[in-house]
């Protein structure tokens, strides 16, 4: 009886095919790169680590980075391939009020930011308010940011728990003052001023040519253009290290998830999935910015 015929009551079997290792790895070989391609020429997932850029983004919240808007540098990639080396390829300036993802000029972690001055402006900030070209940007009081506390958001440490608040529903907020700025394009969107800090007053700043002036919107709570890189800042960040674009967050856990995967769904935030980033646009308001 040959092979390809079994024993049993009619029954035949074929062959037992043989895997082919080489083809296989060859595939998983092609997925990689195409992967790292997307996340090198097209977009990427991000993760906020922190509360720099509250109230506009909470640690745990998940988003998209498009990389293209900005062209590509020595940096671009998702892996560390290529030498340094200055200029972009089809590169453009960000818009003043993008947020956008650099890389840190010392260890080029990836890090978030708003921008703000562009090659050629004067960045001051002034008690509290920012100042550009020489024009105070318009600061308008809102109601307070009533962030809700979790795991990975609570308003415990010495500087900020004055704004640790019980509802009483027994849920327990970070009730922080929020201010809404807009540019002079009309671009707006929501800062925190929780108090009086060194940050807030800084020598009138020259971006120069090749560099971007970046803030948190967290503004007594971000490591900054306002601060040296050699004291944790980023300084005038050179064109090079800009990565892409913030667009979109796609969701947010609050911290509280576990390896029991019946956590994991009570642990997102609501509301904050498929929220868009760009900042609103709309007229200048007449009202006197903030003294």
């Amino acid at each position: 009886m040959s092979e390809t015929q079994v024993t049993g009551i009619g029954t035949a079997t074929q062959p037992k095919k043989k895997v082919d290792w080489a083809s296989e790895i060859r595939q998983l070989i092609v997925l990689a790169i195409a992967v790292l391609a997307v996340h090198s020429l097209i977009a990427k997932p991000f993760f906020i680590p922190s509360e720099s850029m509250l109230p506009t983004l909470l640690t745990g919240d998940r988003l998209i980075v498009s990389k293209y808007p900005y062209g590509y540098s020595y940096l671009s990639p998702s892996l560390p391939i290529l030498p340094e080396m200055k200029g972009r390829l089809f590169g453009r300036y960000p818009e003043r009020g993008d947020i956008a993802i650099v890389k840190s000029p010392r260890d080029h972690d990836d890090w978030i930011k708003r921008v703000i001055g562009l090659p050629g402006d004067t960045v001051q900030m002034r008690n509290g308010v920012l100042w550009l070209n020489g024009v105070a940007v318009p600061k308008v009081a809102e109601t307070p940011a009533d962030i809700r506390e979790s795991a990975n958001t609570t308003c415990s440490a010495p500087q900020v728990i004055q704004y640790r608040f019980t509802r009483p529903d027994g849920v327990t907020i970070c009730r922080y003052p929020r201010f809404r700025e807009t540019l002079p394009s009309g671009r707006s969107y929501d800062v925190l001023d929780l108090g009086d800090t060194p940050q807030d007053n800084t020598p009138a700043m020259i971006v120069p040519e090749g560099h971007l002036f970046l803030m948190g919107d967290n503004r007594d709570n971000s490591e900054d253009s306002r601060f040296s890189n050699l004291v944790g800042g980023l300084d005038m960040l050179p064109i090079e290290n800009l990565v892409g674009r913030a667009e979109f967050l796609t969701f947010s856990l609050d911290g509280s998830t576990t390896l029991n995967p019946l956590t994991w769904f009570g642990a997102f935030r609501p509301g904050r999935a498929f929220v868009s980033l760009h900042p609103k646009a709309g007229p200048v308001p007449v009202a006197a910015p903030a003294p």
